[in-house]
C-alpha cells in the first residue's frame, strides 16, 4: 500500500539518532543472508545523487531488505538502517550490512536483513538505504514490506503498531491517548476477526497495572474512564472477566466524585474544580456498558439514566445541538470549543442506554447531535471531519489530535444499530479522504483528514485506524 518515496540528503555532521543496540533477527532467514536469496523483490526507493544510484529493495516473500549502490567509486559505502519505532530512532551502533566499494568495482550490495521481528510485540520495523560518498551521508526515506499491510486497513493498523513500545504503551502519546490507541486495536480485533497483534491486550494490561496510582486509576477521572472503557472492550473481545472487574474497579473510583453541585454530575478530576462534558459522557457510557454486561444490575443503570438526563438539561448542549466543553462556576455552559470527541462519546453512551432500557429516546437525541456535526460547516467542511483547532494558528496539541477518531468510533456504534446505516457514506468518505490525501510512503497518517499530511504520531494514527474500523459492520 506504499506511495511514492523521495530521497533526502543528510550531511554527516547532522546525522543524529538515539543509539539503539542492533541485534540479529531471525525469521525465514537470519540477518545477513545473501541477497541472492531474495524473491518477489520490490524497489521501494531508487534515486540518483552525485551520479550514483542508491536503491532500497524489499523481498516481499521474505520480509527482508537490502541496499545497493551503483555507478559508485572506490571507497563509497552502502548500508541499511533499521528502526523499530517508525523511524524515530534506529540501530546506529553498526551500519547493517555495511559494504565498501573496492578498487576496480563500481557497485556494492548489502546482505539481506529482516524488516520486522515478529518474535517480539514491538518488532514492527522500517528500513532505509544509506550511502557515504566522501564526507556526505545520504539516506532514502523509510519504507517497509507489505507484511500485514495487504489492505489499507491492515496497513494503518500495522503502522500504529510501529509506535507500540516495550512498556506496553504507545510512543509519542500520553497516558489517556494510549488507552485510545489500545481501544482502536481492540475494536479492530473484534470487528475484523484479524487477531495477529492480539498479544497487545495482555501485554498492555500486565505492564501498566501498576502505572500512575495502580489499577489504571489517577487524579484525572476522564483518564480513568478511557482505560475502563478499554477494559470493557477487552472483556468483550476475550471473555476474560479480569478485564471487566478492572472496569468495575475504575468505575467506582470515578463515581465517588459525583455530587449535587450544579444539580448532579461528576467532576473532571479529584480536585473538584470543573464539571465538564467528556468526563460525564464517558461515565454514562461506562455505567450503561457495565449494566448491559452484569446480570441483575440496577445500580449502574440508574446512574447512567440519571446522569444522561442531567447532562441533556445541563446547558452543555447548545442551540446548534453541539456540545460545549463544560460548565462555569455558576453552573452555566461555558460556550467553550465544540470538540469532536465531546460530540462522539455521548453517541456511544446513547446506544448502550437504548439497549439497556429499550427506549429509543436516547437514539433520537444521539441522531440530533450526529446530524449537527455532519451538517456543520466548521466540523465537517465538504463532508470531511475537521477539529476546530485545525483552523488555529497553532495546530492541535497531543490531546486534540486524538479527538476525531473518538468521534468516528462512537458514530459507528450508533450507525450499526440504526436501520439502513444512515452514516455509512459519511464514514466511508473519511477513509477515502485519508487514504488519498493524508498518507505518506509508510502508510502513516497525519492530522488533516482532508489533507495535506503534516507529520505522524500515534494519536494521528489511531484516529485514522478508528476511521477505518468505523466502516466495518
Amino acid at each position: 500500500m506504499a506511495t511514492g518515496a523521495f530521497l533526502f540528503v543528510l550531511v554527516s555532521m547532522f546525522l543524529v539518532s538515539i543509539p539503539v543496540n542492533s541485534k540479529e533477527v531471525c525469521q525465514a532467514f537470519c540477518d545477513g543472508e545473501d541477497s541472492g536469496r531474495a524473491t518477489l523483490v520490490r524497489n521501494a526507493t531508487k534515486e540518483t545523487f552525485s551520479g550514483r544510484i542508491l536503491t532500497l529493495s524489499i523481498s516481499e516473500s521474505l520480509d527482508m531488505a537490502f541496499a545497493s549502490l551503483e555507478r559508485a567509486e572506490v571507497n563509497d559505502q552502502v548500508w541499511l538502517d533499521r528502526s523499530f519505532d517508525s523511524g524515530k530512532n534506529w540501530e546506529d551502533d553498526s551500519k547493517l550490512g555495511l559494504k565498501t566499494v573496492p578498487a576496480g568495482q563500481s557497485q556494492a550490495t548489502t546482505d539481506l536483513f529482516n524488516v520486522d521481528d515478529t518474535a517480539v510485540i514491538s518488532g514492527i520495523g522500517a528500513v532505509r538505504a544509506c550511502a557515504r560518498v566522501g564526507t556526505d551521508t545520504v539516506c532514502s526515506t523509510w519504507a517497509r514490506s507489505e507484511f500485514m499491510s495487504e489492505t489499507p486497513i491492515k496497513a494503518a493498523v500495522t503502522t500504529l503498531m510501529q509506535f507500540y513500545k516495550e512498556d506496553g504503551l504507545w510512543q509519542t502519546v500520553g497516558w489517556w491517548n494510549a488507552a485510545n490507541c489500545f481501544t482502536a486495536m481492540l475494536d479492530y480485533f473484534r470487528l475484523s476477526k484479524d487477531n495477529f497483534y492480539i498479544r497487545v491486550v495482555e501485554d498492555s494490561y500486565v505492564k501498566n497495572l501498576e502505572g500512575w496510582w495502580g489499577n489504571f486509576t489517577s487524579d484525572a477521572l476522564d483518564d480513568v474512564a478511557w482505560w475502563a472503557l478499554a477494559w470493557v472492550d477487552a472483556y468483550d473481545l476475550t471473555g476474560n472477566k479480569t478485564y471487566l472487574d478492572m472496569a468495575i474497579l475504575d468505575a467506582e473510583h470515578i463515581v465517588a466524585y459525583r455530587d449535587d453541585i450544579c444539580g448532579d454530575g461528576i467532576w473532571w478530576n479529584i480536585y473538584r474544580k470543573y464539571k465538564n462534558a467528556i468526563t460525564n459522557e464517558l461515565y454514562i457510557k461506562l455505567a450503561a456498558q457495565l449494566h448491559n454486561r452484569l446480570p441483575g444490575d440496577t445500580k449502574y443503570l440508574n446512574e447512567a439514566v440519571e446522569l444522561f438526563d442531567w447532562f441533556v438539561g445541563s446547558g452543555m448542549i447548545n442551540q446548534e445541538n453541539l456540545i460545549n466543553d463544560g460548565l462555569t462556576d455558576a453552573c452555566l455552559s461555558n460556550n467553550d470549543t465544540t470538540w469532536t470527541y465531546n460530540q462522539g462519546v455521548i453517541l456511544g453512551a446513547a446506544v448502550e442506554l437504548a439497549q439497556a432500557t429499550q427506549d429509543n429516546k436516547y437514539l433520537t437525541k444521539a441522531r440530533e447531535i450526529a446530524d449537527a456535526v455532519i451538517g456543520s460547516s466548521k466540523l465537517s467542511p465538504a463532508g470531511i471531519l475537521r477539529e476546530p483547532c485545525e483552523d488555529w494558528t497553532q495546530l492541535c496539541d497531543g490531546d486534540q489530535s486524538s479527538f476525531k477518531g473518538i468521534f468516528l468510533r462512537n458514530l459507528a456504534e450508533l450507525n450499526r444499530v440504526l436501520p439502513n446505516k444512515p452514516y455509512q457514506t459519511y464514514l466511508e468518505n473519511q477513509v477515502r479522504s485519508n487514504y488519498e490525501n493524508n498518507r505518506n510512503s509508510m502508510n502513516q497518517h497525519g492530522l488533516h483528514f482532508a489533507g495535506p499530511f503534516d507529520y505522524p504520531d500515534a494519536n494521528r494514527q489511531h484516529s485514522v485506524v478508528d476511521a477505518y474500523v468505523a466502516t466495518l459492520p
